[in-house]
């Protein structure tokens, strides 16, 4: 945790760890791809694909948890494509049902409606779908529903690298800060070190006003065109999301007054020149920490406020915790990122600011291992889910890399044991070294110095060659100091602890926009016993039912895949063939997953025609693991269709 830096300036450096952390982050966002579905439609009224002898008066959506609608986020299409309904979503939500309606329009005639829906999930992500029932009979119709999902598109993948840097911002801002005042005051004189936090607050604010800008095409429309819709930035100032975000670039505005202060006033009470003067400074650094700590818990709080801690279980504590887990990495990256830029780049560094920066990385460390702990019980809350769900995967996968971090830390903590054991010598060299440059002893320095008492008169020259002096008796310094094979070990030892730490950020930055884990406790609870679930299917799910409608050409099979045929994302291939066992290309096929045990279900899925009798689904999402029932649904006609179920165990 405490070294010398690579041999590159701190610029790069600060711009590789941004580059690596939002090239790491989208990687890991593509291979989740829609694991991040945060609420699932579990009911309607009517269900998917039913038949209703009269038409109903209304439509009612279920959901898994608390989400936010607008105006427009539910519509009912009639055949031809037009609006059945009034426009009037009503929050039919009571006790622990979350449920909203709609009103439809009176004599509505027979035929295929379709109902499209879109949402925002309580952690704010978007959630959308769409079903389809008919009104006496089944009918053609030519409803056109959005082919993409909420959040996906070119606007979701720049809404996910904004939130990526935004993190990246946030570290370096406040890591960079806490680190000059916790451990290195005198560090904010220092050039390199001011770039660096002035970066991480550029940064910040540059990303959250591109995610207020993309947050209503990221939820809605998914044009990046309405980025700048005046109508659709009002509607989104609206929301618990830009309240927040609105409420992050307030706080920045605070941290600009705060960074001007710590590299204007403060540093210029670099040295105190008498008791009042260090009384002074003493107090402007009890101010810095108060007021920036405040700060920085305020920016921290606007995530807890919008994301997973905000909802499930516990909220009211799992916000302040989730603020101390966001702190503790910024101390612990941040000041690491600091440390590397401010021990290649500063023309000196004490080793008791790096002793100091070790206390700070272990007490950082301990925040988070204690408040990661909770965390994953909050959002796991069970070993079957830790192992079977994507969440849970990710999750062991960033222990791991902590465990990784902390061993190669050891190793840094023993180079920087040897290090302080030299450090007298150190400083003896650089005694030496400025001695020698003081009376010119070098022989280049004697002919600097004799050059510089024959031009007394030019006091520019004689400025210049002063610099040239002190230049030399620092460069040898430096020669001299990084030649110890301790310093070349703890190098290497940091460089590779720093690429771990990216690596470590882009996967707990997935984590924030996975679902989370949790199995259904409250039936465990209420029935006093502990919840089952099935074990992993071996490979992926495949089965073959037959079918029969009724009409003409109404029979054959159906064969359906469901790669990989566990919890999480799935990709589901079916394929219909007729009698004679060629592929049947049939108007529609449908399917429904239900897990009676836990009232979940039924969870419609629309697959797309992909070739003649092969239909497929990209993004299936099975919530939890168990016995579900599968729900097939062909048709084969205007008028001709058939359900077939199977139950099928998922792990």
């Amino acid at each position: 945790m405490t070294a010398t830096a690579p041999r590159f300036g701190s610029a790069p450096l600060v711009r590789l760890l941004l580059v690596a952390t939002v090239l790491l982050g989208t990687v890991f966002t593509v291979l989740s791809g829609t694991a991040s579905a945060h609420a699932a439609l579990t009911g309607s009224t009517p269900e998917d694909g039913a038949v209703v002898a009269t038409a109903p008066q209304d439509i009612s959506l279920t959901f898994s948890e608390q989400i936010a609608m607008g105006d427009n986020s539910i519509r009912v299409l009639d055949p031809d494509n037009k609006r059945a309904d009034t426009g009037k979503i009503r929050d039919l939500s009571s006790g622990g049902t979350v449920a909203y309606g709609i009103d439809l329009h009176a004599g509505l005639p027979d035929g295929t409606y379709t109902v499209a829906w879109q949402a925002v999930s309580a952690d704010s992500h978007p959630i959308s779908g769409a079903f389809t029932f008919s009104i006496g009979a089944p009918s053609k119709t030519t409803a056109a529903v959005p082919s993409e999902e909420a959040g996906g598109g070119l606007v979701g993948t720049l809404y996910d690298i904004a939130r990526y840097i935004s993190y990246a911002g946030f570290i370096l801002l406040v890591g960079g800060a806490a680190f000059i005042l916790g451990c290195w005051p005198r560090g904010a004189s220092v050039r390199p070190l001011q770039r660096l936090v002035v970066q991480g607050w550029l940064t910040l604010t540059a990303a959250t006003l591109v995610l207020l800008l993309l947050r209503s095409p990221y939820t809605g429309s998914g044009k990046l065109g309405d980025a700048f819709d005046l109508g659709g930035l009002q509607d989104v100032l609206a929301t618990k999301t830009g309240a927040a975000l609105v409420s992050r670039l307030l706080l920045l505005g605070a941290a600009a007054l705060f960074v001007a202060v710590l590299f204007g006033a403060y540093a210029k009470r670099e040295t105190p020149q008498d008791e009042e003067e260090n009384k002074e400074r003493k107090d402007l650094t009890f101010g810095l920490a108060v007021g920036g700590t405040v700060v920085a818990a305020g920016i921290a709080g606007t995530w807890a406020l919008a994301e997973h801690a905000s909802t499930g279980i516990q909220t009211g504590l799992a916000m302040p915790v989730d603020v101390l887990h966001l702190l503790a990495v910024a101390s612990w990256l941040g000041g690491l990122t600091a440390l590397l830029v401010a021990l290649y780049r500063a023309p000196s560094l004490e080793n008791a600011a790096v002793r100091r920066f070790s206390r700070v990385a272990f007490v950082s460390v301990v925040v988070l291992a204690a408040t990661g702990l909770y965390q994953s019980w909050r959002q796991v809350g069970s070993w079957s889910a830790l192992w079977g769900t994507s969440y849970g995967q990710l999750l062991l996968v960033k222990v791991g890399l902590v465990a990784v971090l902390v061993g190669i830390a050891w190793f840094s903590r023993r180079w920087t044991g040897r290090l302080e054991q030299r450090a007298e010598a150190d400083a003896g060299v650089g005694a030496e070294a400025e001695a020698e440059a003081a009376t010119g002893s070098e022989t280049g320095e004697g002919m600097e110095t004799a050059a510089a008492a024959t031009v007394v008169g030019d006091s520019e020259r004689a400025t210049q060659l002063a610099r040239q002096k002190q230049a030399l008796a620092t460069a040898r310094q430096k020669r001299i100091r990084d030649s110890d094979p301790g310093r070349i070990g703890l190098r290497r030892s940091v460089l590779a602890e720093a690429g771990v730490a990216v690596v470590l950020l882009a996967v707990t930055t997935v984590l924030t926009s996975t679902e989370p884990g949790r199995t259904a406790e409250q039936e465990a609870g209420a029935t006093g016993g502990t919840a089952t679930t099935a074990p992993a299917t071996e490979g992926p799910l495949a089965l073959t039912l037959p079918f029969d409608t009724g009409g003409e050409n109404g029979k054959g099979t159906v064969r359906l895949t469901l790669d990989p045929g566990r919890s999480g994302a799935n990709a589901m291939h079916i394929y219909v063939d007729g009698p004679d066992g060629q592929p049947l290309d049939v108007p529609e096929v449908k399917a429904a997953f239900t897990l009676t045990a836990q009232k979940i279900g039924p969870l419609p899925i629309v697959p797309e025609h992909f070739a003649p009798g092969h239909w497929s689904a990209d993004a299936v999402q099975i919530p939890m693991p168990g016995e579900w029932q599968l729900q097939l649904t062909i048709r084969t006609s205007d008028i001709d269709q058939t359900t077939v179920d199977k139950n099928v165990k998922i792990g």
